[in-house]
């Protein structure tokens, strides 16, 4: 099982350090999970355990004129090789297009970044019905390598994140199950997860792990997650 904690914009390098020491301590006698942590890019750090560091967001070139943005020759002083991309947040508030995404996955994945791959739809797509949001779903592939050796797709309904209102174990199974028959890779979830509902999300067929915000903020809280779940 996959467990990847999204810090988004929340936490310091300070605090971030203390996280990843009491979380190594936590699970140092899990063998069987994988584990993932993307804090703030002033956060990022060396680091080398079970934990992988990634990063939420870079612009595709290896340095340049790019105000505001960090590239490869940055993430290569911290020995990040992991990134998401596609993620909600940035296609809707940072209107990043699916030309710009796609072309932000080919770069990295020239340079053998592990990539997790976030996709969701709108409420507007979902209340439309399964055929829709798969038609919706599949659209977010255009451009985008699904046979990459390291990559992990995370499905995330918009309507889910941050709400507190997760899909239904019925959506989230069909949903996934369409998936993995566009893409085979590793299929995590997101939306609104936490100790409530990860037991029941983590054991619908075709969920290979989660992707979680606001809920993997807090080192107890996360760690409660993980153990509920297996």
């Amino acid at each position: 099982m996959i467990f990847a904690a999204n810090f988004k914009t929340n936490h310091t390098r300070a605090s971030t350090l203390a996280y990843l020491e009491q979380l190594e301590q936590k699970i140092a006698n899990n063998k069987n999970d994988k584990f993932y942590l993307f804090p703030p890019s002033t956060a990022i750090l060396s680091h080398n355990s079970n934990v992988t560091i990634g990063v939420q967001n870079a612009y595709p070139a290896r340095n340049g004129a790019f105000t505001g943005e960090i590239g490869l020759e940055q993430l290569e002083e911290f020995g990040i090789k992991t990134i998401l991309i596609g993620h909600s947040e940035r296609r809707q508030l940072l209107k990043e297009s699916d030309e710009d995404i796609a072309k932000k996955f080919t770069f990295f994945k020239e340079h053998d970044f592990e990539i997790i791959y976030c996709i969701g739809e709108p409420l507007e797509i979902r209340e439309q019905g399964d055929n829709v949001v798969i038609d919706y779903l599949a659209g977010q592939f255009t451009g985008i390598d699904t046979n990459y050796k390291n990559l992990i797709i995370a499905y995330e309904p918009i309507w889910a994140i941050g709400t507190g209102k997760s899909a239904t174990d019925l959506e989230i199974a069909t949903t996934h199950k369409a998936l993995k028959a566009l893409c085979s890779k590793p299929l995590l979830y997101g939306g609104s997860v936490n100790t409530a509902n990860i037991k029941d999300i983590t054991s619908i067929p075709n969920v290979d792990g989660v992707l979680v915000g606001s809920a993997s903020l807090d080192v107890n809280n996360f760690v409660s997650l993980i153990n509920t779940a297996r």
